[in-house]
């Protein structure tokens, strides 16, 4: 389960989102193994409000490539996306006769991982064997 590529990777990180994991899912499953400039088109264009943490962590994944590796952010693919489920807030809403009803507010931790296309063998096999892993099969 480790890692294939020798060098150090290209990562982001964003912690305690305000948003539940399943709705960032949503949205980073439409990005996962785009190009950097793919990526950042198409989180501008989605109706979601996931979209705009997300764009940061991507342009912060950038920036963080450009400063430690040197590499260009035209050379970018969106690589290993995970996205976990963070702390729950509960809160109480109160309601009528004294009653106080629970209020959940989630939380979720978004880890982006980038790779460099010259780096990469194949990025086209690399790409479509990620995604085939989300292909849902009948049996």
């Amino acid at each position: 389960m480790g890692n294939n590529s020798p060098g150090p990777e290209i990562r982001a990180l964003a912690r305690n989102i305000r948003m539940s994991a399943h709705k960032a899912r949503r949205v980073i499953n439409q990005i996962r193994g785009r190009s950097y400039g793919q990526a950042l088109m198409i989180l501008e264009l989605m109706p979601y409000g996931a979209c705009y943490p997300i764009s940061q962590l991507i342009h912060s994944a950038a920036a963080n490539a450009n400063h430690n590796m040197g590499s260009n952010k035209a050379n970018l693919l969106v690589g290993r996306v995970e996205v976990n489920e963070g702390a729950v807030l509960k809160r109480v809403q109160p309601r009528a006769q004294g009653r106080g009803y629970p209020i959940k507010k989630p939380t979720c931790h978004i880890t982006i991982v980038s790779e460099e296309i010259s780096r990469s063998n194949d990025p086209i096999m690399s790409i479509e064997s990620r995604k085939r892993g989300y292909v849902w099969h009948k049996k």
